[in-house]
């Protein structure tokens, strides 16, 4: 397929710039693969298309606070720091994007906080934007990192265009992240509350996790027509053998898969093993997943409204199949859904 397949007009006004008051009363946008009929309802009324036995997977992944300003010795020149993982705890080096990048060379020192309490050593250009730091902390590990996340705030997308607030630290987070390591949200998680994982609880629908690290390269741009020459970033995914026991055992008994996000499913699709079972993983995924493309375990998806030319939709169109999601896009423009992480919801069965 190519990526001009995947473009289409999206309004302003239609990026969600906050979430829905409450995280399970976003709209819900069902779509019946089969028959290609839309739905319009209300997210926690999701539980009504799932039964006793049937398994939702979720994304366990934690964001950190990866946004910091600082500025630079001698110029006092602002500097935006992406913090995108920790190479050496020890050494407390961490691999980061900068902006402005040019300003930014091997030797400099970065001052972070109102008074500059803590400073940081570019000691490796990795790409263009790309660096090494090496922050000079005295203290222990645990003592450094609640220090440096102190100074961060929540990655926000760029298309929610507002300074950051501070309910973001708690609405742009699952209710059941646990490890940290992301520092894009897996937003189709963003829509279960506490009182809707209690109903699918008592109605018997099971539920279990993988974890896999969402990074920056979810919105880095496309830059080829031909889609099978784009390569994805890499991103750290484990499976337990919990959920593959769980997975594997909803298959044999015909119940169904839900994947909750894109982020789920690269990271089910990482982990296939035959007879549309799943297997244990521990290591890095880069896989890309567009039209045409045979899924094998999962059988439902919950997923959010995506940008245009994103890899987000083109996982989404093929799973739900490409005409019949861009036609629920239409369907999505025309009645008003809020687009983006702090958007609404679509479940395809």
């Amino acid at each position: 397929m190519k990526l001009s397949q995947f473009k289409f007009k999206l309004p302003e006004e239609q990026i969600a710039q906050y979430p829905a008051k409450n995280r399970d009363e976003s709209r819900l946008m069902v779509i019946d693969r089969k028959t290609g009929k839309i739905e319009h309802r209300i997210f926690k009324e999701i539980i009504e298309y799932f039964d006793e036995k049937d398994v939702f997977v979720f994304n366990d992944t934690k964001v950190f606070p990866a946004r910091l300003y600082g500025n630079k010795e001698k110029t006092g020149a602002k500097i935006e720091v992406f913090l995108l993982r920790e190479l050496n705890e020890e050494n407390r080096l961490w691999d980061v994007l900068v902006e402005p990048a040019r300003k930014i060379r091997i030797g400099n020192k970065l001052y972070f906080g109102d008074d500059d309490s803590m400073v940081a050593e570019v000691i490796d250009n990795t790409t263009s934007r790309g660096r090494t730091l090496r922050f000079l902390y005295d203290g222990s590990h645990d003592e450094f990192k609640e220090a440096l996340y102190k100074l961060g705030e929540m990655p926000l997308p760029s298309y929610i265009a507002r300074p950051v607030e501070e309910m973001d630290a708690d609405r742009y987070q699952n209710i059941f992240a646990r490890n940290e390591g992301a520092v894009v949200t897996p937003a189709a998680g963003l829509h279960f509350s506490r009182e809707l994982l209690k109903r699918m609880e008592i109605k018997g629908i099971d539920y279990g996790f993988l974890t896999l690290h969402s990074g920056l390269g979810n919105f880095r741009e496309i830059d080829v027509e031909d889609l099978t020459k784009h390569k994805m970033d890499s991103e750290q995914m484990r499976v337990t053998p919990e959920l593959v026991e769980l997975v594997n055992h909803a298959k044999d008994e015909g119940c169904k898969v839900c994947a909750v996000g894109t982020s789920v499913m690269r990271g089910i699709e990482s982990a296939v093993s035959t007879g549309g079972h799943m297997k244990t993983y521990d290591g890095w995924t880069n896989k890309f997943i567009f039209p045409p493309y045979d899924f094998t375990v999962a059988t439902n998806l919950v997923t959010n409204f995506h940008m245009p030319l994103s890899t987000m939709l083109m996982m989404v169109a093929a799973f739900g199949g490409y005409d019949i999601v861009l036609e629920a896009y239409e369907s999505a423009l025309k009645e008003g859904y809020r687009f983006g992480a702090y958007g609404d919801a679509m479940l395809i069965l």
